[in-house]
């Protein structure tokens, strides 16, 4: 069916969820950014359950890529249940049958693109959001995911992140391009809950990482990491690695996007993050090394290049989860299980 990793992590998803998956049965879910990190591990999931449950779920794949699309699903592109729908997010969306379910994951979220692309990070998140807010509109769909980041949260100096929680961002800084476009989609999603009566929810996850990640062409960290311990390379750290970050395991994360997008209150934004993810890059680096002994790695500190716009925040707060386990919701994986997880789809590969 798919990878041992990835069928795996289905079967983990699906154990776990404290809602009834046939709840999609019969359903029409339309999801954007489709082959994308995030996004696609959800369509796995929709695909899970048709080849497993024989749920019937029609999907709706939007891409900008027909390659790319037909490379992340294989066969699975090629079923009868499985539209493919070409945009970028620029127009007016043209579906004519009925859709049930939207999942807005469209998005650079790699901080590579914000020096040299930040008008295309800006627009999915702002001009494909109300392009899809009003397709839910007209649709009048039961559910409607928006995926947002903890970047809205700006600069908040608190151990512990809560959702109303909110800092400065200063929206004259090219790097704000991500969180200032995810601030205003959120308060697009509100806005169109509000006036309009849509479901609508917002997840802001933390750093995630798993068999979906785009291990030669993602600049961030953990990408990198995995890409020079698959490869067996050395891996640079081009910091002095004392920056800490939280990360969660990508089945872990997907299990809280349907989590809250069947039993989130409507028009609420949710964390979604693992607190025993917390690691420093160096910490991370040196974990992987050491994972991976027998290929003999080492950590080398190196000087950063211009094309990258890192993130000034040295220590990450907490991304408080309590909201999100009121739903019912808890990760499973630890991040030396998740990592492993990770390195070793790509070796089986």
């Amino acid at each position: 069916m798919f990878n041992k990793i990835i069928e795996e992590d289905m079967k983990v998803i699906y154990d776990n969820a404290a809602f009834d998956w046939m709840e999609f049965s019969g359903k029409t879910v339309l999801i954007t950014g489709a082959y994308g990190m995030l996004a696609s591990y959800m369509v796995y999931m929709l695909i899970y359950l048709n080849e497993k449950y024989d749920a019937d779920i029609r999907i709706i794949a939007l891409g900008r890529n027909k390659d790319k699309m037909v490379q992340r699903f294989g066969e699975f592109a090629k079923k009868q249940y499985f539209i493919y729908y070409q945009s970028d997010l620029s127009t007016m969306l043209d579906i004519e049958s009925d859709v049930d379910y939207i999942v807005h994951g469209a998005s650079p979220a790699s901080s590579q693109y914000y020096d040299v692309n930040p008008v295309g990070v800006l627009n999915p998140n702002v001009i494909g959001t109300y392009y899809t807010l009003e397709l839910a509109r007209a649709k009048k769909v039961k559910g409607y995911l928006f995926f947002s980041s903890g970047e809205v949260y700006g600069d908040v100096n608190k151990e512990y992140i809560f959702e109303e929680d909110g800092g400065k961002l200063n929206p004259a800084d090219v790097r704000s391009c991500y969180g200032e476009a995810k601030r205003v989609g959120e308060t697009m999603c509100k806005c169109y809950q509000h006036q309009y009566g849509i479901h609508t929810n917002m997840v802001r996850p933390c750093h995630t990482y798993g068999p979906t990640m785009d291990i030669t062409g993602d600049s961030r960290v953990f990408a990198s990491f995995v890409s020079d311990i698959v490869n067996g390379r050395n891996i640079i750290m081009k910091s002095d690695g004392t920056a800490t970050r939280i990360f969660c395991y990508i089945a872990d994360a997907v299990l809280g996007y349907f989590t809250v997008m069947l039993k989130g209150a409507p028009g609420e934004p949710y964390n979604v993050s693992n607190e025993q993810g917390r690691v420093s890059i160096r910490e991370l680096a040196t974990m992987l090394c050491n994972m991976y002994s027998n290929k003999n790695l080492d950590v080398i500190i190196q000087a950063p290049n211009g094309t990258y716009l890192e993130n000034k925040h040295k220590i990450h707060s907490n991304y408080a989860t309590g909201k999100i386990e009121g739903l019912g919701w808890k990760p499973q994986y630890t991040l030396s299980e998740g990592f492993r997880r990770t390195i070793e789809s790509f070796q089986n590969e």
